[in-house]
């Protein structure tokens, strides 16, 4: 038997008694149980989101092939690979409780409990709490009617670091001494752009134009007449929403629909030409893979999002359905959205206010399950159009590990770097893993975010995608906030 305790730091202070009874009892259920121990690993996370896709135990398989494909996921097929071994997960926020014993006994000796699944066994991108992360920017009018509060207070401190005033007069300034130079030289384009992916409510819009506004004046500086401030988000909604939030900018804000891992699909005519792009709280809002290490061999982690049985008997009763129609009722709310699902499903939801409640209730509840299979070559799995698995061998081969791939925030970021004039830098904030060694001692999702999905970004693979385009990427504490998990990531062409 392994086991893995990543948060190590809980092993030592007032967590210690907690966490190492915890163990204790995880080990002690274990010894008891029918498993075969010797193939048995057990890693212990802290889960820090309040809500996330975990159960505080659960069971996952780690395969000796690649299965074949599942259909629709009701069924397991007839050649359905063995289990070389299985991990037993733990969260250790949630294992104070006495059931933690039962829980772990239950898991080892019947397997998983019943659960309804929603979609086929495959990969982190391609499962369905994607589409709805996509829902809930796409309807967030409606979640917020619905929960009473704006999107925003469901992040850490309630705001977004983005709106910092502080750190956008340093990025303004810093813009101002570049052009002043490019001007002394008779070398600054009459355009000058800047973008924004990700505008959110337009806030941090509103902030970095209004203090850009303030600067110039006090500086004695022209460049807000020729100031093109283009915000792009993959939301009409919510790119609708930033416009009023900066109407009393003008002209100098165009707004446009941009898919954020593939943005040049709509900005391609900025290639070369933007001074700044700035990105906030996005690339940890982008599908993502995970891949693991585990005992000299690589995997991919696959998931299928479930319900569990009893919760999905109880939301298909409170709304007219049997418990087999959920994923139907479910895939027709993410595909119409929850206006125009109660003119398709009328006998279910007689209001979108009633669509929106079963959809909270849906999210609440959705779980995913977790298989490892077996990658079998790293250069045969693709990251995106341009990128391989071969990149991640460097990481794969720290021991057992698991870690992010962050295939949608590399996609979009190696995709932004063409778009920057050569004085040009990209700044982003969020939630950036700077060192792989980080994956064994904490946490980094998926969680989630009020109605959205949020994963930690493998800093490492940006710099890796970076440096091979001939830019220098540096990821540093948020300046205004070092205590915060968010920090800023900088990219400018190598000098």
């Amino acid at each position: 038997m392994r086991i893995e305790v990543r948060p190590v730091s809980r092993l030592r202070g007032a967590d210690q008694a907690a966490t190492t009874d915890a163990i204790a009892r995880v080990l002690a259920a274990a010894g008891d149980s029918p498993a075969d121990l010797a193939t048995l690993r057990v890693v212990a996370d802290w889960i820090q989101y309040k809500e996330s896709f975990r159960e505080p135990a659960d069971l996952r398989p780690i395969l000796n092939r690649v299965p074949a494909a599942d259909g629709q996921g009701q069924d397991q097929p007839a050649d359905e690979p063995q289990a070389d071994a299985l991990e037993l997960a733990i969260d250790l926020r949630r294992a104070g409780s006495a059931e933690l014993s039962g829980a772990v006994t239950a898991l080892l000796t019947d397997g998983k409990a019943p659960a309804l699944p929603l979609e086929p066994w495959g990969p982190g991108t391609a499962s369905c709490i994607w589409r709805f992360n996509m829902l809930y920017w796409q309807a967030l009018s409606h979640w917020e009617q619905s929960t009473g509060r704006e999107y925003e207070l469901a992040l850490p401190g309630g705001a977004s670091d983005a709106r910092n005033t502080a750190a956008v007069r340093e990025l303004v300034l810093e813009l101002f001494k570049i052009w002043d130079d490019l001007d002394a030289r008779g070398a600054l384009p009459a355009e000058l752009y800047v973008v924004e992916l990700g505008v959110g409510n337009g806030g941090q819009a509103r902030t970095w134009l209004d203090e850009f506004v303030a600067l110039s004046r006090a500086h004695r500086r022209d460049y807000y007449r020729r100031l093109h401030y283009l915000m792009g988000d993959y939301s009409p909604h919510v790119l609708g929403r930033a416009r009023q939030a900066v109407a009393h900018h003008g002209e100098h804000v165009t707004s446009l629909v941009v898919d954020a891992t593939r943005p040049a699909e709509s900005l391609g005519f900025l290639r070369g030409k933007a001074f700044l792009v700035y990105i906030s709280n996005v690339y940890d809002n982008l599908p993502t893979d995970e891949v693991a290490r585990i005992g000299g061999r690589s995997y991919q982690v696959q998931v299928r999002a479930v319900l569990p049985a009893a919760q999905a008997r109880r939301i298909a009763r409170k709304f007219s359905a049997p418990a087999a129609d959920l994923p139907t009722l479910i895939g027709k709310l993410l595909r119409l959205g929850p206006e125009h699902v109660c003119d398709a499903l009328p006998q279910h939801f007689d209001e979108p206010g009633l669509a929106v409640e079963f959809w909270r209730q849906i999210w609440s509840a959705l779980r995913l399950q977790e298989r490892y299979v077996p990658i079998e070559g790293l250069d045969s799995y693709r990251i995106g159009p341009d990128l391989t698995g071969e990149m991640l061998r460097s990481q794969l081969e720290t021991g057992d590990i698991r870690v992010h791939v962050n295939n949608g925030a590399l996609n979009s970021f190696a995709d932004t770097l063409p778009l920057l004039h050569p004085f040009g830098r990209l700044v982003c904030h969020d939630l950036f893993v700077t060192d792989v060694t980080d994956y064994l001692t904490r946490f980094h999702g998926p969680g989630k975010y009020d109605g959205s999905v949020v994963n930690w970004v493998n800093g490492p693979l940006l710099r890796h995608v970076g440096g091979r385009a001939g830019f220098d990427v540096r990821i540093a504490p948020f300046a205004q906030r070092p205590a915060s998990n968010v920090s800023t990531l900088t990219a400018a062409v190598r000098e």
